[in-house]
């Protein structure tokens, strides 16, 4: 039950960098003195303080006030203003001169400052510089008051209006009165239908150019969003019409200007009118460009006879014995510009990368390994003995220029690239890498062409194998120690939609169990990871065990899962009510969420919780390595007990389990059903509706996004 908390601020005691948690020590109404946090405005003392929330018995730091949201006020108390000018918030006004002034003010000394700031020159030590540097001060922060109070009155939270402070200062009134939709696109975290509620309250509704411009670059964002490069423009006049409303008309005036003003793009790289957002399309054609580079140059590629001789050396060395279609593979790379090796589960793709890198140190070739995730490159490097890295860290990503150092003019020094997992790479990346190689360079694209696309949008793998200028080797054949898993066989038969043999066999890797209700479902991955798979298995259900559901949502999604396998595998945490937002405690199992460089820590890394401090910071272990996060820092961590399947992508796990239902029909796919069970190595574990898996494995027709790289390629190459 939220209670209200009014007092005077008596020290700021922390507040962490991005400004979304304080720590305040108040004094209240009859005395006492209390701990305060939470998303707080930065305090000064003597400001009067007013903050909804709860009182919370803290196990570390004892009974504190947890605020939901706080306003302050300036001190109105004599006592409180010299307490507030001297606490350094005023340039120009220390502690003696803060005596003096309200000495000689009193009460009033708020008001002089504010309407009769001259005035200030009744006290001695006030010359005109002082004065001037006093005003210049105070004025500032009644900017920012005014404009904090602008925000806040028209609904925006505390950590939100404090990322617009920081964008705009003193000028956010005016900059959001103009064009409140510029939040979408300058304020990271801010949404159209955000920005639009704003707008409809500063009076912007309707048919006004600034809204119908913002919902068309919202309608491209939401496709972006779905993994379209592009959309039709009829579609995305009709998206925002849908949205917005009004007449059509007034939508395709505002497609016009929003094009000429470089906020929108319209191609006709197929015969119809598309629209993309500028850096798509700037990527698309760039992309294709380079592919048709590429293919044209072959001064690196090796001869097919220096090929053979390189293949047959590397083959000796490392004891390998290649079949026909593994041996074509890595000749085929070593003679061809650009090649994708693809294939599922079990049929040598690694053999092939192993037998690639040893050919290219026999042939003299300089090369490097690269993958899209941290992850994905660790395993590369472990498979194949020579040293990987993330493409961004190859690219060498510059997180304060927002770009790659590596580019045309600073091309990557090597005569071949081995790209693994190429499937997650998305068309933004695609083009930073072909962008990147140097003029002849050789590039190899491996990876299973029927997991799920990339994250990004784009399908590139796709389109370089359906006609994209590639030299295209898919292994097929399963190997006789891989044939034996039923990881494998199931994977495969679902690959070609067969329903894979779910019986029961004992010594198997790959188990179905049926449960038909949602809730039976849950509670026996709970069991699974509690009891049985340790006890049957020796496997760490924290270490070694990963679930993952199809959605976030739903009974048997990751919020539930995770919800339930926390309380099961970490009891030690503190309770949580159902609708409350996941906090993570020490024990936690959790996962990064987007790239960090400067830590060294990457999108899907796995980690543990071993330290949580009061302001938000963590400190967690990834892969033995203890890393500091602040609350900013933290905020891109997830329990990670259940992840969903995308985010498991270029993962792999001792054991997988996966639960599977009727409850997830809208995204009962079978190149989703593939990736997961793809995941697992030693033991996959399905668990929930036998007609769940068959719909899976019936549906083989995942909506196609739009891309028009390929085509882009092909008209290259031919002309």
């Amino acid at each position: 039950m939220n209670e209200t908390l009014e007092g005077t601020v008596q020290a700021q005691v922390f507040r962490n960098e991005a400004g979304t948690f304080s720590v305040l020590r108040v004094e209240l109404k009859d005395g006492g003195l209390e701990t305060v946090t939470g998303p707080l405005p930065e305090a000064r003392p003597g400001q009067l303080l007013s903050a909804e929330g709860m009182w919370v018995d803290d196990a570390r730091f004892g009974r504190q006030f947890k605020a939901r949201q706080a306003a302050l006020k300036l001190p109105n108390s004599a006592h409180a203003i010299e307490r507030y000018l001297a606490g350094g918030g005023v340039s120009g006004i220390g502690p003696e001169l803060a005596h003096r002034i309200v000495e000689h003010f009193g009460e009033a000394t708020i008001d002089v400052l504010t309407h009769e700031p001259t005035r200030l020159k009744e006290v001695r030590g006030i010359g005109k510089k002082k004065l001037e540097t006093i005003l210049d001060s105070w004025q500032s922060q009644q900017g920012r008051r005014e404009a904090l109070v602008f925000l806040r009155g028209h609904g925006l939270g505390p950590a939100l209006a404090e990322k617009i402070l920081a964008r705009y200062g003193v000028f956010a009134r005016r900059e959001l009165e103009e064009d409140p939709y510029r939040l979408v696109r300058e304020v990271e975290g801010v949404g159209f239908r955000t920005a639009d509620r704003l707008a409809g309250a500063l009076g912007i509704t309707g048919a006004d150019p600034r809204r119908l411009r913002a919902g068309l670059r919202f309608a491209a964002e939401e496709r972006l969003g779905r993994g379209d490069v592009a959309t039709p423009v009829e579609a995305l006049l009709d998206m925002t019409h849908a949205l917005l409303g009004g007449e059509l008309a007034d939508l395709e005036e505002a497609l016009w200007v929003a094009r000429r003003n470089g906020e929108l793009e319209i191609d006709r790289p197929a015969g119809d009118d598309v629209a993309y957002l500028p850096p798509l399309l700037r990527a698309e054609r760039e992309a294709a460009r380079q592919v048709a580079d590429l293919v044209r140059e072959q001064r690196r590629c090796l001869r097919p006879e220096a090929a053979d001789a390189a293949v047959d050396a590397a083959a000796a060395e490392h004891q390998l014995e290649l079949s026909p279609d593994q041996r074509l593979a890595v000749v085929g790379a070593l003679t061809h510009p650009l090649t994708v090796i693809t294939g599922g589960p079990g049929v040598g793709k690694t053999t092939a990368i192993r037998t690639l890198v040893g050919a290219l140190r026999h042939a003299g070739r300089g090369f490097a390994l690269a993958a899209p995730t941290g992850r994905a490159s660790r395993r590369l490097e472990e498979t194949t003995g020579a040293q990987a890295q993330t493409l961004h860290r190859l690219l060498e990503w510059d997180p304060r220029r927002g770009g790659f150092t590596k580019n045309r003019d600073d091309p990557l020094e090597l005569d071949l690239l081995v790209v693994d997992e190429a499937s997650m790479i998305d068309l933004q990346l695609f083009a930073a890498l072909v962008k990147a190689l140097p003029r002849g360079a050789t590039l190899v694209l491996t990876g299973d062409a029927d997991q799920l696309p990339s994250v990004g949008a784009g399908t590139v793998l796709a389109d370089l194998i359906e006609g994209g200028g590639a030299h295209v080797i898919r292994l097929t054949e399963v190997f006789r120690q891989a044939a034996r898993s039923r990881i494998v066989s199931a994977a495969h038969a679902i690959n070609q939609g067969v329903l894979p043999d779910l019986s029961p066999v004992e010594g198997s890797d790959f188990f179905f169990t049926q449960r038909n209700e949602a809730s039976t479902t849950r509670d026996l991955i709970v069991t699974l990871l509690t009891e049985r798979i340790p006890a049957k298995f020796g496997l760490d259900p924290l270490r070694d065990v990963q679930v993952l559901a199809p959605m976030r949502r739903g009974v048997c999604g990751t919020e539930a899962l995770n919800r339930a396998l926390k309380q099961a595998l970490n009891p030690g945490a503190e309770p949580q009510d159902d609708d409350a937002p996941l906090r993570l405690d020490v024990g936690d199992k959790v996962m990064q969420l987007k790239n960090d460089y400067e830590r060294d820590v990457f999108n899907g890394d796995v980690g543990h919780v071993l330290e949580a401090e009061p302001d938000g910071s963590l400190i967690v272990d990834f892969a033995g390595r203890r890393i500091h996060c602040s609350r900013a820092q933290a905020a891109q961590l997830t329990l990670a007990y259940c992840a969903t399947i995308h985010k498991a992508q270029g993962s792999e796990y001792p054991a997988v389990v996966l639960p599977i239902l009727q409850e997830h029909f809208v995204m009962l796919e079978r190149n989703l059903l593939y990736t997961g069970l793809t995941r697992g190595r030693q033991l996959v574990v399905l668990v929930g509706q036998r007609q769940a898996v068959e719909a899976a494995v019936g549906n083989a027709r995942p909506r196609r996004r739009i891309s028009f790289l390929a085509a882009r390629i092909q008209a290259l190459l031919a002309s």
